[in-house]
């Protein structure tokens, strides 16, 4: 009986193994998108003008009467004091927040507000990817989760295992165009983007890597869901010739 349970613990690891990654993809795709953290940087600011005992180097201290004249020099010199400073900020596909100088908290806006309107139609698209991509994984783990836990018949198995794994293929391809369609707007909006936003260096966040972590994992489920399906077809066809040649042997001895 050893060789016969082999491949179906064989077919059950795999199962388990697409199931797993297709979760944890799932899982980091909605991390990633319903956060803001994208893209890290930081943007150049004039610095306040210092507010009653407020001191230190986050605002300028000023004794001239001419305190709020703001004709922004880039050094006051009579403190030696730079005029700017670096204002941290965080964007994802919903929002884009600044820290507020002086004060605790954030100060936060649409990212769609900040894009040119030529832009906007593309990061829509990278949005409707981005939610298709998830319930198409959504889908995927839930057909995975039937043929796992109610599929006896092996032809039926066949057709959720088949269905399942082009959904998988078909939410990694609409993942990797979202993710490539927000990094494009994201670029073009640092470049374009309004004066009172444009950053001076910035980087991708950990959401980005989520992302791409997540598109990682829904690609090793397809491939895992298709080799699957492709050795069960296989091993079924193996078995059916089997029990041909064997009805065929059975039929010429029961003609002698």
């Amino acid at each position: 009986s050893m060789p016969l349970s082999a491949p179906a613990a064989d077919s059950r690891q795999r199962a388990s193994a697409a199931f797993s990654l297709s979760c944890l993809s799932l899982v980091l795709s909605v991390t990633a998108f319903s956060s803001s953290y994208w893209c890290e940087g930081t943007r150049k600011v004039a610095k306040p003008f210092c507010r009653g005992q407020s001191k230190g180097e986050r605002c300028i201290r000023f004794n001239s009467p001419a305190a709020n004249d703001s004709s922004a020099v880039q050094y006051i010199w009579e403190t030696g004091d730079d005029k700017f400073m670096d204002r941290k900020f965080h964007a994802g596909i919903w929002y884009s927040c600044e820290e507020i100088i002086n004060e605790e908290g954030e100060n936060c806006r649409s990212f769609l507000s900040l894009t040119q309107a030529a832009d906007r139609g593309v990061l829509w698209l990278s949005i409707v990817a981005e939610l298709l991509y998830i319930t198409l994984l959504l889908m995927g783990v839930i057909l995975m989760s039937v043929e796992m836990c109610l599929c006896s018949s092996v032809t039926h198995g066949l057709k959720i295992n088949a269905f399942s794994a082009l959904l998988t293929v078909l939410a990694g391809l609409l993942g990797m165009v979202a993710h490539m369609m927000y990094t494009t707007v994201f670029q073009m909006t640092v470049n374009l983007g309004p004066e009172d936003w444009r950053p001076h260096t910035w980087d991708y966040g950990w959401s980005y890597c989520l992302a791409w972590a997540s598109f990682a994992c829904c690609m090793a489920a397809a491939v895992t869901t298709i080799n699957k399906y492709t050795k069960t077809l296989l091993e079924f066809k193996h078995k059916r010739k089997m029990l041909e040649r064997s009805i065929k042997i059975e039929y010429k001895f029961s003609a002698q």
